[in-house]
């Protein structure tokens, strides 16, 4: 017969012991909370503030209005000029602005004509990006002439911008989905596997042959990192190739020159594993903690939402992950053939990521068994 008292009592046993553990609790909490913030007030598909190049060829009124009209949309914003269109480009390679306003200096001749007005070259990697600036490309124009009996001039809506779309003309979802997708797995198996490393060693009673050899914290940090750069390596080839070979997705990029930015992500995720296993104490919760983890590296990162999309606050989260930096290494690497050294910025972040990372999971690390 079943006892109510003593299902009262294990049920009042398993509240306590929740109660006090504490990184539970906190989870308990927190994974909805901040899923529920990320969603409701960081993810915005309704992109603003584009980071744009403009190239002013016209020098004049026209080119001036034309200019002010797509500011009023606050759709973009126009954070570098440049005297010609390839070096406008090459900037949309690097990833400094995600497209650029071309105004030709015939710009008069061209409202008389009823023709498009000026040029959108758009890095068309990010769908939502790209559809985002393609949206301006029926935006009415209005000049004003300078004679007052001859009325306003109104601009075919359909005729205002032509709009070129780079690296991704077609705007298939998988060019953009594949590489970024390499940065989420790379994620979640070097972070998950180096945060149970330390706790594993932990439970199964490794600490103490530890505690008798003569290995320090460091050596045993970068022993335990090693193996699994290998393995990042094996999963980078193997989602870019079936990648290119499944769904067609370009590699531009020079191989070694991907595997050495891939290489600085692994070893970055792998340190905040450590480090992540040096604050655990059992192998549940430094699952959990890789999941409060994971989770924003997935929505922030620009993976799923475009950065620009996101408030300030929520960039500033992003800028702290390894993905974030991650994902624009990879796909400037792989879909525009970018360099390494053009994106030095996030490489050097990465980089100092990891040293620091496994410099304090080093100090945490003692070799006791408390």
């Amino acid at each position: 017969m079943i006892s109510f008292a003593r299902i009262r009592a294990v049920m009042f046993k398993e509240v306590k012991q929740l109660a006090r553990d504490r990184l539970t609790f906190a989870m308990i909490v927190m994974i909805p909370l901040i899923q529920l913030t990320l969603f409701g007030y960081a993810i915005n598909t309704d992109v603003r503030h584009i980071p744009v190049a403009l190239v002013d060829q016209s020098h004049n009124q026209t080119g001036r209005l034309l200019l002010e009209t797509v500011r009023a949309t606050q759709i973009v914003n126009f954070t570098k000029t440049f005297d010609t269109p390839e070096a406008a480009k090459a900037a949309i390679g690097t990833g400094e602005v995600r497209a650029v306003l071309v105004i030709p200096h015939d710009i008069n001749q061209r409202l008389a004509q009823q023709r498009a007005l000026a040029h959108w070259l758009v890095d068309g990697t990010d769908s939502v990006i790209g559809g985002a600036i393609s949206g301006l490309q029926n935006m009415p124009f209005t000049l004003v002439p300078k004679s007052a009996n001859a009325g306003q001039t109104l601009l075919d809506a359909n005729n205002t911008f032509e709009v070129a779309l780079y690296y991704n003309p077609s705007r298939r979802t998988a060019v953009n989905i594949v590489p970024g997708l390499l940065a989420v797995i790379l994620s979640m198996t070097m972070v998950l596997f180096t945060s149970i490393a330390i706790v594993r060693e932990r439970e199964r009673g490794n600490l103490e042959l530890l505690i008798t050899t003569p290995v320090r914290p460091l050596e045993l940090m970068i022993a335990k990192i090693v193996p699994y750069i290998f393995v990042g390596l094996i999963q980078v080839v193997i989602v870019l190739g079936l990648g290119y070979l499944m769904f067609d997705v370009p590699i531009h990029g020079k191989p070694h020159e991907i595997l050495l930015g891939s290489l600085l992500f692994i070893s970055a995720s792998l340190a905040l594993g450590l480090l992540i296993s040096t604050l655990a104490r059992s192998q549940l919760q430094a699952m959990q903690m890789t999941l409060f983890v994971l989770l924003p590296s997935i929505l922030l990162s620009g993976f799923m939402f475009p950065y620009e999309g996101m408030p300030v606050a929520a960039q500033w989260i992003a800028e702290a992950l390894p993905a974030t930096h991650f994902m624009r290494i990879i796909r400037g690497l792989v879909l525009r053939s970018a360099e390494l050294s053009s994106l030095w910025q996030d490489s050097l972040w990465l980089g100092a990521f990891t040293l620091f990372g496994v410099f304090f999971a080093a100090r945490r690390f003692t070799k006791t068994l408390d």
